[in-house]
């Protein structure tokens, strides 16, 4: 066996560290005045005692870790070899007749020496390769605080340790009692997380590090705020699953983000229920190239469909499809389906030719203000009467789940984008019957990073250097991450028995004048150079949106993230009348539209109208 040359040079070192700790057991025991004839047993009992010992640590494999990581399963294995070498001496020296007098508290002292030098020179190198004195030997390096003493830290300490970074951690916080006035890797715990101004200001600190991966989204918002308003740069680190798996370097130290904030804790699915809705079938998505439907797609994709229909108006939102999803899932069937979904004769051709089990309406026009002016009857026909083809499209050809895509803004809508979703979830609910296809809407609130969402609009206007236009200080709005979004509606496709509005928990409402004030600070400026100016409510805009009409309630479901809404029940023969009139070929005025979207949906209350 061909042996390291760094290896043999650690064995030796434990061969003299053994021969070492024999003899001043001697010295210890005779009170540093060893008498000649038991140094002459000590130096005579070497030759028995140090290759034994050495055959038991090489036996135990004290040989293969690294001294760099060394840790407490190494010191554990060390305490193993030298305890049982210590068993091992007495019954060598009686076996093999060896005359030389060995006192007992000799063979009691050797293995504690042992232990003691042989575990703390690796613990004690490993300390000097992580630069522990790193004030010392980086007196350049900048000081930062840590938020959050957990494993998160620990491995954070651990990284830094072992990489000259330019950081320097002076203490840590954390809101746990327990923790605070005690060390972490010789780190202290100086107190609660709402202190990090008030220790920033004492340590002379400018920079804190989130390692709070698992904490809720609301405390690192808290945390981020009020270092944002102390002028701190804040940084973040991965998932602690990252860490764990190595895939964190220092490197990965980044300013913190929006998503970070206004992200929300992970969604727990059903996943043995979804493959059962969605594994080896054909699903189909419209919209599928938009933020929400394209998302769709990819949590769709992780349960492998049998066939993934992709039903797009937009070629370059279609072609950017079909070109990501091989890469990502290359065994899934992709059908890239251009089409229109006002298109009854079109939609039904893609339905018969591929049979689709599963079907998720996202296509619509969404954005408030350019439906309220000039495009009213667009946003109508596409919405309402779009909804209403690929609806019966899919009970024609035998779809057994229908889940369209609703929103907030159907709640006592006062624009026309909000109320024609509202009837698009009153045209899915006159559709049901008590067999066949299941219709089912989910409403939710405003998703991060979808098109048309006010967070690009405030990035790009910050990098232009102001300013950030904000329609009102009051104005609200919900946020929820892009890939939670679709996967609540994933869940609430599987739950639908059909006829339900799904609600989803869209948590706190966001102020929007806040979310751009906290968008400035973390890009590293302050209000002086970045002013936020407001512009008044746009056609259509409300201050703040609602999940619920004022006469619905809600019913609470097995999943915690779910209600059902009890909407009210629709007039009689509504829905033929508004098809009849959505199939009409020449477009309607936008008062018209408003008329009839008003006597349709009650709460409907247009500002035009209004006054």
């Amino acid at each position: 066996m061909k042996i390291n040359p760094r290896t043999a040079l650690i064995v030796l070192y434990d061969i003299l560290v053994a021969a070492i700790a024999w003899l001043a057991a001697y010295w210890l025991r005779f009170n540093l005045e060893v008498p000649p004839a038991f140094r002459t047993a000590a130096v005579s009992t070497l030759a028995w005692v140090v290759p034994l010992q050495a055959a038991v640590f090489w036996r135990f494999g004290l040989y293969r870790g690294i001294w760099r990581f060394a840790s407490l399963p190494d010191l554990k294995r060390i305490v193993l070899a030298v305890g049982l070498a210590a068993l091992l001496i007495p019954l060598v020296l009686v076996l093999f007749r060896i005359h030389s007098v060995v006192p007992r508290s000799v063979l009691i002292l050797d293995p504690l020496l042992l232990v003691t030098v042989m575990g703390g020179s690796r613990l004690a190198y490993r300390a000097w390769k992580e630069h522990r004195l790193a004030s010392v030997l980086h007196p350049d390096s900048k000081p930062v605080l840590v938020a959050g003493a957990g494993s998160a830290a620990d491995f954070l300490l651990r990284e830094l340790a072992r990489n000259p970074s330019g950081f320097r951690v002076v203490g840590l916080l954390d809101d746990s009692r327990d923790k605070q006035g005690r060390l972490v890797q010789g780190i202290p715990v100086l107190g609660p997380l709402d202190e990090v101004t008030i220790w920033a200001a004492k340590m002379g600190v400018d920079d804190v590090v989130l390692a709070l991966p698992s904490a809720a989204h609301a405390v690192r918002r808290r945390i981020t705020q009020a270092c944002a308003d102390a002028g701190l740069n804040v940084m973040t680190i991965p998932s602690l699953e990252d860490l764990v798996a190595g895939n964190v370097s220092v490197s990965s130290l980044r300013r913190i983000e929006l998503d970070d904030l206004l992200g929300r804790d992970p969604v727990q699915l059903d996943d043995s229920g979804l493959h059962r809705l969605l594994t080896g079938r054909v699903v189909m998505v419209t919209g599928a190239g938009g933020s929400i439907g394209s998302e769709l797609c990819r949590q769709i994709a992780r349960f492998e469909p049998a066939k993934l229909v992709l039903f797009e108006q937009s070629e370059l939102a279609l072609y950017a499809m079909e070109q990501e999803l091989p890469q990502h899932f290359p065994d899934l069937a992709i059908v890239p389906a251009i089409g229109d979904v006002k298109n009854a004769a079109r939609v039904s051709a893609v339905m018969a030719e591929h049979h689709p089990a599963v079907v998720f309406h996202a296509a619509a026009y969404k954005h408030v203000p350019l439906m309220e002016n000039g495009n009213a009857w667009e946003a109508v026909r596409n919405n309402v009467l779009g909804t209403q083809v690929v609806a019966a499209a899919a009970q024609a050809h035998g779809v057994e789940k229908f889940v369209m895509i609703s929103t907030d803004k159907a709640v006592n809508p006062t624009n026309v984008m909000g109320a024609t979703k509202r009837l698009a979830e009153m045209a899915c609910q006159a559709m049901q019957r008590p067999e066949g296809t299941r219709f089912v809407s989910v409403r939710f609130g405003n998703v991060l990073g979808s098109s048309g969402s006010v967070i690009p609009k405030f990035q790009k206007q910050i990098e232009a250097g102001g300013p950030v236009t904000v329609t009102h200080p009051d104005i609200t709005r919900f946020f929820m991450s892009i890939p939670e979004a679709a996967q609540l509606v994933l869940q609430a496709g599987l739950m639908g028995e059909g006829g339900e509005i799904f609600v989803l928990d869209m948590g706190e409402p966001v102020r929007i004048a806040e979310l751009a004030r906290l968008m400035i600070r973390l890009s590293g400026a302050d209000e002086d150079r970045i002013r936020i100016e407001y512009t008044g409510l746009r056609p259509g805009e409300k201050l703040y949106e609602e999940l619920l009409a004022d006469d619905e309630s809600t019913l609470p479901t097995p999943h915690p993230k779910l209600r059902v809404a009890k909407a009210r029940a629709a007039d009689a023969g509504w829905h033929r009348e508004c098809m009849e009139w959505l199939a009409r070929a020449d477009s309607c005025d936008e008062a018209g539209v408003k008329a009839r979207l008003k006597n349709w949906v009650p709460e409907y209350q247009p500002e035009s109208l209004a006054a």
